[in-house]
């Protein structure tokens, strides 16, 4: 169950430069914020950064987590149930920042959209190029079988019949 799975380290590097980044991005919104509204500005451009974190990485966490049951004969219901639980989550959390967020006299709407959409477009930018630096293989996380090709040369079709027995003669 420990197998590392080939999407991993790029869900590693991933959440590791995303992380670095939100510090950067948090520092120069807050500057950009309160140059621009003041301290609400502040405020503002903060919570849209530490949002628009919080939703990106609980996509990678849950797959890094979900990841642990690979090679598990349920690896497949526990990844998925794993990956929907944590969009579940990520509705909760949308749903509650909406109903606190809304309404408040502090939040300026401009200075929050703008660093969301500047948070997620770092984001996917870091999502390119780890993916485009990564080198993993076209196919991977298989185990080919171990056979000899001779062997399958030799061996019969499915519909071929056995002359003595009459029976399909493929194993």
């Amino acid at each position: 169950m420990t197998s590392d799975v080939s999407s991993n380290p790029i869900l590693r590097t991933t959440l590791l430069w995303s992380g670095v980044v939100t510090v950067v991005l948090a520092v120069a919104a807050a500057i950009v914020g309160g140059l621009v509204a003041g301290p609400d500005g502040v405020w503002s451009a903060l919570s849209g950064v530490i949002l628009a974190a919080v939703f990106l990485g609980i996509t990678g966490a849950s797959i890094l987590i979900a990841n642990r049951w690979f090679g598990d004969p349920l690896y497949i219901p526990v990844f998925f149930g794993i990956v929907m639980g944590g969009w579940i989550l990520k509705l909760i959390i949308f749903i509650v920042a909406l109903i606190i967020l809304r309404g408040q006299p502090w939040l300026e709407g401009p200075v929050f959209f703008v660093a969301v959409v500047v948070s997620v477009l770092a984001s996917l930018a870091i999502d390119v190029v780890v993916l485009t630096r990564m080198r993993v293989p076209h196919v991977s996380d298989v185990s080919l079988p171990t056979t000899d090709p001779d062997d399958d040369l030799n061996r019969p079709l499915d519909d071929e019949k056995d002359p003595d027995t009459g029976k399909n003669a493929a194993p």
